[in-house]
């Protein structure tokens, strides 16, 4: 909800800014349906932490969900490898499927 948003926007606004809080910022968009923003903050939750498999998997699908089918793609290869070091096979192995279904078409 909006409210959930403004809540988070002024934690961030306070200077309270790490990966889950972005993560959770971009969630947030998603359900609204606001996909730049929400892309706009996985790629920060990244930045704070390379190895969030979650996020790399929310932002290949806004990407793909947005068109931009090579960035989709380059996100899903980050978070496979990503996910595969952290040892995280289930996540790893849903942005297989993801990548091979964006390849295909």
């Amino acid at each position: 909800s909006m409210a959930v948003v403004d809540n988070l926007e002024a934690l961030l606004a306070k200077g309270t800014d790490n990966a889950l809080l972005r993560f959770g910022l971009a969630n947030e968009y998603l359900k609204l349906g606001q996909l730049e923003q929400a892309i706009g903050h996985l790629k920060r939750a990244i930045a704070h932490d390379p190895n969030y498999s979650a996020a790399w998997k929310r932002l290949g699908k806004a990407l793909a969900d947005t068109g931009r089918m090579d960035e989709a793609c380059a996100a899903y290869e980050s978070g496979i490898k990503a996910a595969e070091e952290k040892g995280d096979i289930q996540a790893a192995k849903e942005m297989r499927v993801f990548l091979k279904r964006l390849q295909k078409q």
